[in-house]
């Protein structure tokens, strides 16, 4: 999960090994909450004291030491976004949740950071808005901030191998994400919430149950539902925001200029950037 750097980065290993580390923490803390099954929410969806603790402070720490190691390479445009990022996500996925929607539409921001800054900054975007959604408004956020730092992550990758470049190829992206948030975070749906997550998407896990499918094997096949197309449609969103923007705002995101990332951009290099600068 690395950004776009500057030429010559002196830096560049203790960034790298701090994005590592970042990233070992966070799958660390997945697999202790699938291993171990903690009651990281009450009965009453609220967080359970001491057994919050552990993924709140696994969560955190991965995300800021992932943040470290990319901070630098991050210009100030990136760092405004992230909040105003975050806030997109909650207030979307929290009107979305009232709806009852079997979706979830809580990753329009991080996509959006990660398609224009590199597939770091959205990792750390969308762990750090699950953090906050989760000590915040909605307590069932919280196990689920490595989907979202997954998610981040692969739009990030999406944008720099030129996805985002046609028009028809972000949606098929977004489809293959939500496979891969699907099979993430159907275990923390099972093990941890017994697959009552609220929304839409606990009617579709007690239907699969009502055919005789287990837990797990329900949650699953709710994500596999669900997510594919929940992404699908967060990825149309953000191509739509992207190409509503002025041209003169996304090429202040230097990873946006040197991979290309959107259509009708040029490639520049980084002696170009160095000059615009």
């Amino acid at each position: 999960m690395t950004d776009i750097g500057k030429p010559q980065d002196p830096h560049r290993l203790r960034n790298n090994i701090f994005i590592i580390a970042g990233t070992v923490v966070v799958v660390a803390t997945y697999l202790y909450l699938i291993i171990a099954q903690p009651a990281v929410v009450d009965a009453d969806f609220k967080l359970n004291g001491t057994a919050a603790v552990i993924p709140l402070v696994g969560y955190v720490l991965g995300a800021l030491l992932i943040a470290a190691g990319a901070i630098n390479r991050l210009p100030t445009t990136t760092v405004v976004l992230v909040p105003v990022a975050i806030l997109i996500n909650i207030v979307v996925g929290q009107i979305t949740a009232a709806l009852g929607l079997p979706l979830y539409l809580d990753s329009i921001g991080t996509i959006l950071v990660g398609v224009v800054a590199g597939p770091a900054a959205g990792a750390v975007t969308g762990g750090l808005a699950n953090v906050i959604w989760g000590l915040t408004l909605s307590p069932l956020a919280l196990p689920f901030a490595i989907v979202a730092i997954v998610i981040g992550a692969l739009a990030g990758w999406a944008a720099r191998l030129g996805v985002f470049r046609t028009y028809w190829a972000p949606p098929l992206a977004g489809i293959l994400t939500g496979i891969i948030a699907a099979l993430a975070s159907s275990p923390i749906s099972a093990f941890i919430f017994g697959g009552a997550t609220g929304g839409g998407t606990g009617a579709i896990v007690q239907a699969f149950q009502a055919f005789g499918n287990s837990l797990l094997a329900s949650t699953t096949l709710q994500g596999l539902l669900s997510d594919p197309l929940d992404k699908l449609i967060t990825f149309t969103i953000v191509m739509l925001i992207l190409l509503a923007l002025p041209t003169r705002f996304k090429q202040r995101f230097p990873f946006v200029r040197q991979y290309n990332v959107l259509p009708g951009m040029k490639k520049k290099s980084a002696a170009q950037d160095k000059a615009a600068a």
